[in-house]
C-alpha cells in the first residue's frame, strides 16, 4: 500500500496567547510512503530540509517509532520520500508538524485507528505544548492547554485573514528563544498578562480582528524579550504603521513575522514591506489559513 501523508505549517502564540494559540498555514511538508525490504528515507530535494538525518534519527521515523513501541508493534520497512515548504527554525512548526507526520505514519501502518484526541495527546506531550501541533492536526485556529495530566483543545474555526510572513534568511532555535524569557512573573504581571491573552482569545473567536491586533501589541508573556533576538518584529511594526493591517507578532518563537491583513489588502501590505528595502534578504509572502489539518491519500 501506497500513501501520502500532508501536514500543514502553523503558527502558535499569535502574540500574548503564549503555548496556547495556534493557526495551521498554507505551506506544507508532505511524505510519501511505499512499502521497502528496508527503512530508506530520502529528500526530494534539500530544500526546507538540509541538515536533517536521512536514517533512522529523522523525527519523523523516531515519532512513528515511539508510536509502535508504546502499542508493543513493529513498523514495517518503508521508503519515505520527503519534500516541506516549512523552513526549518523560523517559528512556522517545522518540528510539529514532524511529529504529527510521524503518529499518522505509525496510526496508518499498524491500522491503530487513533481518534483526533489520542493523537493531540501524544504529540502535545512530545512537543510539550498544544498550539502547533493541534493546528497541524485539525486546521484552522486552535486554543489549547496541556498539562501533565491532560491536553484540552478546541477549534476556532478557519479565521478569514491575509496573512503576509517576513521570513528571515537566519535560524533561532526555539530553546534559545526560550532562553531569553524570563523564570517568573509577579502576581500582578501575570494577571495583567493574562488578562491581554484572554482578550485576544475572546476576539479571535468573534472574528474582531482589529481588537486581536490591539492584544498582539500589548503582550506582556515574550515579544518584548524576544525582539532583541529579533529586531524585524519593531521594524516590520514601523513599515506598516498607518496602513491597513490589523496586528503584527512573531510567529512562534521567531524570526518569522507575521502581519494580519484584511482579507484583499495583503498584496498590498507585501508590496509595501518590498518597497521599504529593508528586507532584501528575507523572504516576504502571502499566506492563508491552512482549513485542513493532516491529510493521508492513498494511491
Amino acid at each position: 500500500m501506497k500513501f501520502t501523508i500532508t501536514v500543514p505549517a502553523s503558527t502558535a502564540n499569535m502574540g500574548p496567547g503564549f503555548d496556547s494559540v495556534g493557526m495551521a498555514l498554507n505551506r506544507y511538508i508532505k511524505i510519501q510512503v511505499s512499502p521497502a525490504s528496508e527503512w530508506s528515507i530520502t529528500f526530494s530535494s534539500r530544500e526546507n530540509l538540509d541538515g536533517l538525518p536521512a536514517n533512522k534519527d529523522n523525527l519523523i521515523y523516531q515519532t512513528a517509532a515511539s508510536v509502535a513501541s508504546d502499542y508493543g508493534r513493529t513498523l514495517p520497512p518503508c521508503e519515505l520520500i520527503i519534500k516541506s515548504e516549512i523552513p526549518l527554525s523560523r517559528g512556522m512548526g517545522s518540528s510539529a508538524a514532524a511529529i504529527v507526520a510521524g503518529i499518522e505514519l505509525a496510526n496508518v501502518l499498524l491500522d491503530l485507528k487513533l481518534d483526533a484526541g489520542e493523537k493531540l495527546r501524544r504529540a502535545s506531550v512530545t512537543e510539550g505544548h498544544p498550539d502547533n501541533v493541534a493546528a497541524s492536526l485539525y486546521g484552522g485556529l486552535v486554543i489549547g492547554s496541556h498539562r501533565a495530566d491532560a491536553t484540552d483543545v478546541i477549534s476556532g474555526g478557519v479565521p478569514e485573514v491575509d496573512i503576509v510572513a517576513v521570513i528571515p534568511p537566519y535560524e533561532l532555535m526555539t530553546k534559545d528563544s526560550r532562553n531569553s524569557l524570563p523564570e517568573q512573573f509577579t502576581f500582578p504581571e501575570a494577571v495583567a498578562a493574562s488578562s491581554i491573552s484572554n482578550v485576544l482569545v475572546a476576539a479571535l473567536l468573534q472574528n474582531n480582528w482589529p481588537l486581536a491586533g490591539k492584544m498582539m501589541g500589548n503582550d506582556l508573556f515574550h515579544q518584548n524579550y524576544r525582539k532583541r533576538l529579533v529586531p524585524e518584529l519593531d521594524q516590520i511594526s514601523a513599515v506598516v504603521e498607518g496602513k491597513d493591517v490589523y496586528g503584527v507578532s512573531l510567529s512562534g518563537a521567531g524570526p518569522t513575522v507575521l502581519c494580519f491583513a484584511p482579507v484583499g489588502s495583503g498584496q498590498v501590505v507585501l508590496d509595501t514591506l518590498q518597497e521599504a528595502g529593508a528586507f532584501s534578504g528575507h523572504e516576504v509572502v502571502l499566506l492563508k489559513v491552512s482549513e485542513e489539518g493532516v491529510q493521508v491519500e492513498y494511491e
